[in-house]
């Protein structure tokens, strides 16, 4: 709990640094800094996966952007012998410093719920059904990417990195690609 509340402390460190570094017209709230996108991914086979991951955030200014966003991703895998379901929901805030208008640096403190099971189908008539312990798992992705301005948004290219590598993170020992496109208002 204290790691989860000090990821939520950072992350509205963030949000406040960057809220006073807007130089825009008089200060206030302006639609047109709005942006949405996130993630769609989707993979059937022996593994399947699915993840739903919609963002939405505020440009600051030129230099700094945040939001906020939510997440669903289900891990399946059967290969006739091991039936593995697992699934993660979850939210998470983000922010954003963009050095130059093409490239940014993210940090995004995560905190997922997971719960799931494990059967060894091909071993046993009735085979046992071991549960995945349900219980919330932090994250902390740091990284960078490059934003292309494409229209009204920009594609987004990511690689980030979990720092805090719980075993039961989505993200344990792996980087976290992104692709994606957001839109500006």
């Amino acid at each position: 709990m204290k790691k989860i509340l000090g990821l939520l402390i950072i992350g509205m460190g963030i949000m406040q640094f960057a809220t006073a570094q807007d130089t825009g017209n008089g200060g206030g709230f302006d639609k047109s800094k709005l942006f949405v996108g996130g993630n769609l991914g989707l993979a059937f086979g022996t593994y399947t996966i699915i993840n739903v991951s919609p963002q939405i955030g505020y440009r600051f200014s030129p230099l700094f952007a945040a939001g906020v966003g939510l997440n669903y991703s289900y891990y399946g895998y059967d290969d006739g012998y091991w039936k593995y379901k697992q699934s993660y929901a979850g939210m998470s805030i983000f922010g954003r410093v963009y050095p130059i208008p093409q490239l940014f640096i993210q940090v995004q403190p995560e905190v997922n719920y997971i719960w799931g099971s494990q059967t060894a189908d091909g071993f046993a008539q009735d085979p046992p059904t071991y549960k995945i312990p349900t219980q919330f798992v932090p994250s902390l992705l740091m990284g960078g990417g490059a934003a292309i301005p494409a229209g009204r948004g920009a594609i987004q290219i990511s690689v980030m990195y979990d720092v805090l590598q719980n075993i039961w993170s989505p993200y344990y020992h792996q980087a976290v690609y992104g692709f994606g496109y957001n839109i500006g208002f």
